[in-house]
């Protein structure tokens, strides 16, 4: 187990991590205001039985994004514990909450394309939502940066 200080130290590095998803949470808010204030000048609607097939299969791919994010994030901290390399731990945590929130990132954007083909808000909120709700799952843990930690240091005392 991590001591006091250990903890502390692991909290700081997480700063970084979290500003990436502050980040990505404002291009998502970004979206949402771009079309609201330049809504009809950006849209170039499609045919409605396009636009309907694009959407089924961005929900569809919304829908994969989800636990594809969860196994590739799952493999990322198991190999942030295990692989052998000179890369800090913090580094390694980093690269796996960038990969995640850009996966996550990209439903959002989903909504976005969907708005400038023609969709309403509707569509816009959905999506955003759900990649706001991604954003929340998979959201930078102290207690898998803690495991990373531990797990490396073990195997550096082996």
């Amino acid at each position: 187990m991590l001591d006091r200080v250990e903890r502390e130290k692991s909290k700081s590095d997480l700063i970084l991590p979290w500003t990436v998803v502050a980040i990505m949470f404002a291009m998502l808010v970004a979206y949402i205001v771009v079309c609201h204030s330049f809504g009809e000048q950006l849209q170039q609607p499609l045919p409605q039985n396009q636009r309907e097939l694009i959407r089924t299969i961005l929900y569809a791919a919304a829908i994969i994004t989800f636990p594809l994010t969860n196994l590739i994030r799952h493999i990322q901290v198991r190999l942030n514990q295990t692989m052998p390399g000179d890369d800090s731990s913090k580094n390694r945590y980093l690269l796996t909450v960038i990969v995640s929130m850009a996966l996550i990132e990209s439903v959002g954007i989903f909504g976005f394309v969907m708005f400038m083909l023609g969709d309403d808000f509707n569509t816009l909120y959905i999506f955003t939502g759900l990649s706001a709700l991604g954003m929340f799952l998979y959201r930078p843990k102290p207690d898998e940066y803690s495991a990373i930690i531990e797990e490396r240091n073990a195997r550096k005392h082996q």
